[in-house]
């Protein structure tokens, strides 16, 4: 399960450009094994997210990267955070989950989620359907995918997908965990009780709460021990050793991509900001109220090692 997670949200660097991407992402994965993160997350995306950067950034696919980071690294555990459920079919997304296990030597789990992202699925030619067709389509997907995981060979008929007997093999070297990544408290904290054993929430520290009341009342209800289920959460973090060098971070950020200058303004309010004192501060205060680990990402500053490991040696501090 998810302790400490470090997740990588954007491909753009200083001075990186297309063929020096690849080496500074396993920089980046290896200064996070390193520092004691225990699992290293991609973005499953095809175009960049609003708020990180711009439609044209570079943007690497998820599993091809993981299976090659797996190649470069030791321990840390292998994810997507979380990947989009509308851009597989599902049985061949457990197929892909099971090879990213079997070449990671049994690091691989199963982050997922309905899709939102609409722009990338209407320039892909993807079906974005409905909100409520994302969330039946990731309940079909499930039924489907979990049981590949397990070994089994499922049937099953719905109104989105049709498998027969579906086979995987070799089967993943070992119990694969499965994420469903959001907050909805009706649908997706619904469908964590039924099916996950963890739920990594995007939430402020102040809805953690009600958040976890109403993943443990959809447990009470399906029969489920709340105690199976490890709750995380996505923090966007700049930490540094000065509040003013996290600051300046941000701006420097946005200067790379020719922003303006209020985009910093925008985008700090965004994120868990400081040193390390009083980033870790933040954190506890996470813990404090209900998490078993959170997951965070270094927007501003992942190009560096040395913040990675920083990262890693304030938040090892807090969380038990």
């Amino acid at each position: 399960m998810t302790r400490l997670g470090y997740q990588i949200p954007n491909y753009t660097y200083p001075d990186v450009d297309a063929a020096g991407l690849f080496p500074k992402l396993i920089e980046q994965a290896k200064a996070a094994e390193a520092a004691g993160f225990d699992r290293l997350f991609v973005m499953d995306h095809f175009y960049q997210l609003p708020g990180i950067g711009d439609p044209d950034d570079f943007m690497l696919e998820c599993y091809t990267t993981l299976g090659a980071i797996a190649q470069h690294t030791e321990t840390i555990g292998l994810s997507a955070l979380v990947t989009g459920n509308t851009y597989r079919n599902p049985a061949i997304l457990a197929k892909t989950v099971t090879a990213l296990d079997i070449v990671s030597a049994g690091r691989a789990s199963l982050g997922i989620g309905s899709g939102w992202f609409e722009l990338e699925h209407d320039a892909y030619g993807i079906a974005f359907n409905s909100f409520t067709e994302r969330f039946e389509k990731l309940e079909e997907a499930l039924q489907i995918i979990i049981p590949m995981l397990n070994g089994e060979r499922p049937t099953f008929a719905g109104d989105h997908y049709n498998v027969t007997e579906a086979v995987n093999s070799p089967a993943p070297l070992g119990k694969v965990p499965v994420m469903i990544g959001g907050s909805g408290e009706k649908k997706t904290l619904r469908m964590v009780a039924q099916y996950a054993d963890e739920s990594n929430l995007v939430c402020t520290t102040e809805e953690i709460p009600r958040k976890l009341d109403a993943l443990a009342a959809h447990c009470e209800q399906l029969g489920r021990d709340r105690s199976e289920i490890a709750v995380t959460k996505l923090v966007m973090g700049v930490v540094a050793p000065t509040k003013e060098a996290a600051e300046a971070s941000i701006t420097a950020y946005t200067e790379l991509h020719g922003w303006p200058p209020e985009a910093a303004e925008y985008m700090a309010p965004l994120m868990t900001v400081g040193d390390p004192d009083s980033f870790g501060e933040q954190v506890q205060d996470m813990i404090d109220a209900g998490l078993d680990g959170i997951t965070m990402n270094l927007a501003t500053l992942a190009h560096d090692p040395d913040m990675i490991a920083l990262a890693g040696e304030v938040c090892n501090k807090v969380i038990p």
